[in-house]
């Protein structure tokens, strides 16, 4: 078995003296891992780095096996993201998401995102909207979607400013009113499509996909939220108040 395909760096954990098993995402897949010969060499240590583009050879006896994985740099990311705190948390908290899928899965739709979020974590608040809309697709590729297109209650598609805990459809002001306090609430950016919310609105975002991963991943797989996600909004909510 042999494919070669771009892929981005997850992350590296030592193997023996001299190796390492590297984890990436590719388009074609998904997140995949391989035993790099040399991985911890002076060449191949800056290559081997979260966030860095790479193109992947990979091949082992039976498609089972962990496999032997080349790698070739295409995009050498890693130093500007260790330039930013959100740079940093941000590729940390990118590659924990990823995690959660099935290892091997093909999720081009995840991928793409990947890749555009990576060139773009130098700005806290555009690198927050990627991430929250990232966390809203995450959760539709794991099979637990949100409707944010429609009001659950009347079918309106205006004033949309709620999300019912229980189905995670969007709700009316109006029909949410008298269980407002119940419901979650709904930036307008994510419903409307805005490109430029502030960090009030984006803290709400991340409290809402927050509960609903935390419902239908974190607590069912019995893991915690990544230290990197608090790290991440800390950083946004701070960029403000600068």
């Amino acid at each position: 078995m042999e494919w070669r395909e771009e892929g981005i760096v997850l992350g590296v954990r030592r193997q023996g003296e001299t190796s390492a098993v590297v984890e990436i995402m590719t388009r074609e897949r998904g997140r995949h891992l391989g035993l790099v010969r040399g991985g911890r060499s002076r060449r191949l240590q800056p290559v081997l780095q979260p966030g860095n583009q790479v193109e992947a050879n990979w091949r082992a006896r039976l498609d089972e096996h962990l496999g032997f994985m080349t790698v070739e740099p295409l995009a050498l990311r890693a130093a500007k993201l260790m330039e930013t705190a959100i740079g940093l948390h941000g590729i940390q908290l990118l590659a924990a998401h990823v995690r959660l899928l099935p290892e091997r899965d093909a999720h081009p739709r995840l991928y793409d995102a990947l890749q555009t979020i990576v060139e773009h974590l130098e700005d806290p608040i555009a690198a927050g909207v990627m991430i929250l809309r990232f966390e809203v697709a995450l959760l539709e590729e794991l099979g637990f979607g949100l409707d944010l297109e429609a009001c659950a209650a009347t079918g309106a598609r205006e004033d949309l400013v709620y999300v019912s805990p229980k189905s995670g459809r969007a709700v009316s002001r109006a029909a949410g009113e008298p269980w407002k306090d119940r419901l979650l609430p709904l930036p307008g950016f994510l419903a409307q499509g805005a490109t430029r919310p502030d960090a009030a609105h984006l803290a709400a975002g991340f409290r809402m996909t927050g509960f609903f991963l935390a419902r239908h991943v974190w607590e069912p797989r019995a893991v915690e939220p990544p230290p990197s996600r608090a790290g991440a909004l800390n950083e946004i909510a701070r960029s403000t108040r600068d």
